[in-house]
């Protein structure tokens, strides 16, 4: 009996990757768990298990071709007998799901959680998507395409599915482009995985979220010296004792002073949710583009723990080798631009959190400082710049000035900072 195996549903969003390496062919036999293929999604490089025992008969794709979720991979012969692949497990039933009252209540609609994520962004009511993923799967592509022909719906009017409906993201409209090669030469190249990814959630973080930053400087001159001392017995053990780090845990101790930048805002439930864990993501600049893979429990591993860990979590995001839970769960983000030379600027936040701390390249200046007597004096000292970039809505400006002044304290006094994490 032949069986078709079709991309699945990866979650996070998720709906398209391009095909990296095939590591079977026609004739082959398998067993449920072998590699198939790989698959380059705007998240990272994922291998992809076979979920039958069998003879693979056909392959549907080659490399560089682009797929979409519910598109054929692989064909199977002689996989009659293997466990089939399981269908979706009903989701937890959401407020889209329940039932009026007086109306009869619609079962759960078979969906990802990053579709009905999506779903609830647009507006869109699962129970009314035509599905075109594998058992019945409603795909992130489907919630799309139904949304795009959905009639705009009067402002002030509720939609039928919910009188409170979620805010739904500014569709960004691109006008369309002069024909550029009038006036010379010009190459083109499509967008695709990581930049794609980025350009799409740059343009939601920038719609949804009110930014404001706040810049500061900090004189590292003393953590600098220790980061230093250290750093070399670190890289001996396979580590990385990068300014990153140590900002990463003096962050998340800031972070349990004020919660609410460890937290998302919900427009459509109108409320905070603080998360009590801390995963900080840290931008890592890659061949392929932008990476943010996280730091896991950082309020909970020493500094050595953290060292080592980012320092794999660079190496595996250089390679496109990350791992797509790596990339998942963060709540809020660092990225450190002074590894390439940069100063001040103002990153935009990973939406759906609601900050994100940029560093910059720590230089020596002349600093004004009052020496026992009081008097004024300069002195060099490495300064390093920081901007917070935090979602308006969730935090104002003094509580923004007060959680940097809490991170500046423990970056410029290594002893307070060793006490605080």
């Amino acid at each position: 009996m032949a069986r078709e195996f079709r991309l699945p549903d990866l979650g996070e969003g998720i709906h398209e990757g391009e095909i990296v390496e095939i590591f079977v062919k026609p004739g082959d036999a398998v067993k449920e768990g072998d590699p198939l293929l790989e698959v380059e999604t705007d998240k990272a490089v994922t291998a992809i298990p076979s979920p039958f025992t069998g003879t693979v008969s056909a392959l549907r794709v080659s490399p560089g071709d682009v797929v979409t979720v519910g598109d054929v991979l692989v064909v199977f012969d002689g996989a009659a007998d293997a466990a089939a692949p399981e269908a979706p497990a009903p989701p937890t039933t959401e407020a889209t799901d329940a039932a009026k009252p007086g109306q009869r209540k619609q079962p759960p609609v078979p969906a990802s959680p990053a579709t009905r994520r999506l779903a609830r962004e647009l507006g869109v009511d699962l129970h009314a998507v035509t599905p075109t993923g594998p058992e019945g799967l409603v795909t992130a592509e489907d919630v799309r395409r139904h949304a795009d022909q959905q009639p705009a719906v009067p402002a002030g009017t509720a939609s039928a599915a919910d009188r409170t409906p979620a805010p739904t993201a500014v569709p960004i409209v691109s006008p369309d482009l002069p024909d550029f090669s009038q006036w010379g030469p010009v190459a083109s190249e499509p967008l695709r995985s990581v930049r794609k990814a980025t350009a799409r959630q740059m343009a939601l973080a920038w719609s949804q979220i009110p930014h404001v930053a706040n810049q500061d400087e900090a004189d590292v001159t003393r953590l600098e010296r220790w980061r230093k001392h250290h750093s070399e017995a670190m890289a001996a053990e396979g580590g990385r004792l990068t300014m990153t780090v140590l900002a990463a845990k003096a962050a998340v101790a800031a972070l349990r002073r004020f919660p609410r930048f460890n937290a998302s805002l919900d427009m459509a439930g109108e409320q905070i949710i603080y998360k009590h864990y801390y995963r900080v993501g840290v931008a890592v600049d890659s061949p392929r583009g932008l990476i943010v893979p996280t730091l896991r429990d950082v309020d909970r591993r020493s500094i050595r723990e953290l060292s080592l860990d980012f320092a794999g979590l660079v190496d595996r995001a250089r390679d496109g080798r990350t791992a797509l839970e790596e990339l998942q769960g963060g709540t809020f983000t660092i990225t450190n631009a002074g590894a390439v030379g940069g100063g001040h600027f103002a990153p935009i936040i990973n939406f759906p959190q609601v900050a994100i701390l940029g560093l910059g390249r720590a230089r020596m200046k002349p600093v004004v400082r009052s020496d026992a007597a009081g008097d004024p004096q300069i002195l060099p000292r490495l300064m390093m710049p920081l901007v917070l970039s935090f979602d308006h809505r969730i935090a104002d400006g003094g509580d923004a000035i007060r959680f940097m002044q809490a991170i500046i304290a423990m970056l410029e006094d290594p002893e307070q900072f060793l006490l605080d994490v």
